[in-house]
């Protein structure tokens, strides 16, 4: 269901639009009425609190900040992958919770532009805690208007992982760096029943790979451009990077029916040893099976003749997590502030790297010792290439028909100008 989070709809909830108005579409989103307006209860909605990566770490974290506060009680609200649209709901009541910890992609783009979220650079400030940031990190949470959307805290590295053991069962002897080379490798996996390169086609993972691969041909500022317009047809780089993905994709480089499959298949496929090789963010990295991480090696995506870029290329990202407050959480902002300097603690985020294997936006001088392919990709260093994350710049109104879009690039057969009008035509409404 799509939010009614927009800026019009924001400014009328605040000219006296009611709640009671706004929500009869919103009737299947439970957490409305969680939030709790007691002084001394700081409301935290999170997507940690289940099986997402760095859970138990977090809920520990928690109860050791409610030790050492013990007037202040905390709740937690979880939420998966609706977590956008459950806020949305209940800031719409005026409900919402004081603290919330989501990735900076889609639907939270819009959020500190229509007063949903609050400006916390003064805050970051007042309480003395921009040089824990990395400075990429205060970059990337910081709008083009200045302001800085929340406190950041997880990061990710996207690297592509290979199976060493799978490619030497096929007689593949060197880690592909050229598209030929990929080919080569595709085809002799295929030969001994292995699935090559394993991807969610028809969720997120795809798009990131697809985004990826458009951007061989790309600079970081055309791929800014293309991204932030959907003008994949004005671009000559973007036209090969589509045509340089479908001859990859047409020489059978992904798996079979590619198109349907998720970022939990993909990682099932690769954990099992069905498929060789597959482009993982840090936290598929810290489930891959230490039997299979033993032999893993982690790289970058490989590239084609006249690439815009010196070496295969990676993701990275510093936008994987922040600390949002919300305008109710500036009414308890003592509360909001004991609970910042708990998490930004060094010893706080370490333990997240040593018993998660995230990668985070802070300063630490921590590694991943017992998630060796997490720590490895935060090695790569100078070994790869860099390329553009494009969450940030696409218009949240087109960020789920580009994946519909991705799914349809997956689809073996279908050229290059028929990907190219689909990627463009999720930008019709945005």
């Amino acid at each position: 269901m799509r939010s009614p989070l927009t800026r019009r709809g924001f400014l009328a909830a605040g000219s006296g639009l009611t709640a009671a108005t706004a929500l009869p579409a919103l009737s299947g989103c439970s957490a409305l009425a969680a939030a709790d307006s007691d002084p001394d209860t700081l409301v935290v909605h999170s997507q940690l609190g289940t099986t997402a990566p760095g859970s138990p770490t977090y809920l520990d974290s928690l109860d050791r900040f409610r030790k050492e506060n013990p007037g202040l009680k905390v709740k937690n609200l979880v939420n998966g992958d609706d977590l956008a649209q459950v806020y949305e709901t209940s800031r719409l009541a005026r409900k919402e919770p004081d603290v919330v910890m989501v990735n900076l992609y889609d639907k939270t783009l819009a959020w500190t532009d229509v007063g949903a979220t609050v400006d916390v650079k003064d805050y970051l400030d007042d309480w003395g805690l921009r040089e824990r940031v990395l400075p990429v990190a205060l970059d990337a949470w910081t709008d083009g208007k200045g302001r800085l959307r929340a406190f950041p805290y997880f990061a990710t590295n996207w690297p592509v992982a290979y199976n060493r053991s799978l490619l030497d069962k096929a007689g593949v002897d060197e880690i592909p760096v050229t598209g030929d080379q990929l080919i080569a490798a595709a085809r002799k996996l295929r030969a001994k029943g292995i699935g090559p390169v394993t991807t969610g086609g028809n969720d997120w993972t795809g798009q990131k790979l697809l985004a990826q691969v458009i951007q061989t041909f790309l600079s970081e500022d055309e791929a800014r451009h293309v991204y932030s317009t959907g003008d994949f047809s004005g671009s000559r780089g973007a036209k090969e990077g589509i045509e340089y993905f479908v001859a990859l994709r047409d020489a059978g480089v992904f798996v079979d029916k590619a198109q349907g499959l998720t970022s939990d298949l993909m990682t099932t496929q690769y954990n099992t040893q069905s498929a060789a090789i597959q482009s993982a963010m840090s936290s598929a990295l810290a489930k891959v099976p230490e039997p299979v991480a033993r032999h893993t090696e982690v790289g970058g995506w490989p590239l084609a003749e006249g690439a815009a870029h010196k070496l295969p290329t990676i993701l990275r990202t510093y936008t994987l997590i922040g600390f949002w407050i919300s305008p109710n959480g500036t009414k308890k902002i003592d509360a909001v502030e004991k609970f910042l300097r708990f998490m930004y603690r060094p010893e706080t985020v370490s333990r997240f790297i040593k018993e998660s294997g995230r990668d985070m936006a802070l300063r630490s001088s921590t590694v991943s010792t017992d998630f060796p392919l997490v720590a490895a990709a935060q090695r790569l260093g100078d070994d790869v290439s860099q390329v553009l994350l494009p969450d940030v710049y696409v218009p949240p109104a087109a960020t789920q028909p580009l994946i519909t879009a991705t799914s349809t690039s997956f689809t073996r057969g279908i050229g290059a100008a028929r990907v190219r009008a689909s990627l463009e035509a999720a930008y019709r409404s945005a």
